[in-house]
């Protein structure tokens, strides 16, 4: 049977857990404070890029299941399950911000006129579940609701298919009750035999903060096999391709480059290093892993300098701004790092991303020089930076932008390009990991 549900948040989490509920069938209203935000959803305008957005967007508009509202206390009365997906940024310190899912959690102290699933979608710290349930139960002085933890394990610009077609979905709940309502929800799901983990608050919490602190430790691992190959001459790409061979280990996640970034590595590795401080265990492998990520960042720059010693007054061409392919997104991208040293060298810097220009605009404002595509980029620069690995980066017309550079300087950060080829036209190419 459909569910009355409400969404608050309609970022990444909480906008594709809205549409993706609203085409379960269930009747889905999504929530945000920003009224500009609001009006262009409900026209069918997304404010992320994503594959399949706009068609799930539109589709369930137009079928009623989904509309948007900035009315929190109407929204949240007129449902029976809440989904929290509000952000959790961290603070100058690491730990994760909470005040939005506090502000969450008050409105529904001041709504809550019935029974309901309250379910917190956002990553959280461990015992903030708990917290929640407590708080409500203290303010409102009933227990006439379930808390329950589903964190989200989305990727950026692939988010709609993950949701659809997630490797797992991780319950942390209380009440058989709240257990019943979420398998209901979730029952196009059980019909692909999607592994579910059912387990308590503190599990679900610290499932979806290791997950993504292994992901990037495994990301740093093969720079650190990367750079190291450079100074031996070996080939990474081989290497990571024989320990992806490896079932114990897999081939995801083994691609050297400059560093990963994002709205979730970067935040998650704090978080957990906090928790770990809050209960007095050691994360240095997770502390390290932060630590070198940075210094992968700074490493390109080096890269560029042991080719042009004297960056003062060069201009750079800059071809990729989002944090990975496929998404606009550009919290803690590698590029960001990387622009702001060259800046710091009195550099010109030329910019294309498919996706992010406008981001790059809001972060760097009229220092970088915005390109329409690679070709106007590369035009009279001294070097070229590949920093995002987007398929049309891949088939660059070397022939031409090798005629319209003023020095054949190639820095490619992702390995995407044919070393060979690339030499064959008259590059310096330096790649990662290979020599």
């Amino acid at each position: 049977m459909s569910k009355k549900i409400t969404v608050i948040g309609t970022g990444y989490v909480g906008l594709v857990a809205a549409i993706g509920f609203a085409d379960f069938g269930n009747d889905v209203i999504g929530v945000d404070i920003d009224k500009e935000k609001i009006d262009n959803l409900n026209k069918g305008i997304s404010p992320i890029y994503e594959q399949s957005i706009y068609e799930y967007l539109n589709r369930n508009l137009k079928s009623k299941r989904l509309r948007f509202s900035s009315d929190i206390s109407s929204s949240l009365k007129d449902c029976e399950v809440i989904f929290i997906g509000v952000g959790t940024p961290p603070k100058e310190n690491g730990e994760a911000d909470l005040s939005q899912v506090e502000n969450v959690v008050k409105e529904i102290c001041k709504n809550l006129n019935g029974y309901k699933t309250i379910v917190l979608k956002s990553t959280v710290p461990i015992g903030t579940n708990r917290w929640v349930k407590d708080y409500i139960k203290k303010e409102t002085n009933s227990d006439n609701f379930d808390v329950v933890s589903n964190p989200e394990f989305l990727r950026e610009g692939r988010a709609i298919n993950d949701f659809f077609h997630p490797d797992r979905v991780v319950i942390g709940y209380e009440s058989e009750k709240s257990k019943e309502i979420i398998e209901d929800i979730y029952k196009s799901l059980y019909l692909i035999e999607t592994p579910f983990v059912w387990c308590n608050y503190e599990t679900a919490e610290l499932i979806k903060y290791a997950n993504n602190a292994f992901l990037a430790t495994k990301i740093t691992f093969i720079n650190q096999i990367a750079n190291l190959s450079e100074a031996i001459g070996a080939n990474v790409i081989q290497v990571a391709k024989a320990m992806g061979m490896d079932g114990r280990i897999g081939p995801k996640f083994l691609h050297a480059g400059p560093g990963y970034g994002g709205s979730c590595f970067p935040k998650d590795t704090k978080a957990l290093v906090e928790i770990g401080n809050k209960y007095n265990v050691n994360m240095s492998l997770v502390k390290e892993v932060i630590n070198l990520n940075e210094l992968q960042k700074n490493k390109m720059i080096h890269k560029l300098k042991r080719i042009l010693p004297d960056l003062s007054n060069k201009c750079v061409a800059i071809l990729g701004l989002a944090f990975k392919a496929e998404t606009d997104d550009m919290r803690e991208s590698p590029a960001i790092s990387i622009i702001n040293k060259l800046l710091e060298n009195n550099v010109t810097i030329k910019v294309h991303d498919p996706k992010a220009i406008s981001n790059a605009k809001q972060i760097f404002g009229d220092k970088l020089i915005y390109c329409d595509n690679a070709i106007e980029a590369v035009n009279d620069a001294d070097a070229l930076m590949l920093v995002t690995d987007w398929n049309e980066y891949r088939n660059l017309n070397l022939n031409i932008i090798a005629k319209l550079m003023k020095n054949k300087i190639l820095i490619d950060t992702r390995n995407m390009l044919d070393m060979e080829k690339v030499k064959e036209h008259g590059f310096i190419y330096e790649g990662l990991g290979r020599r």
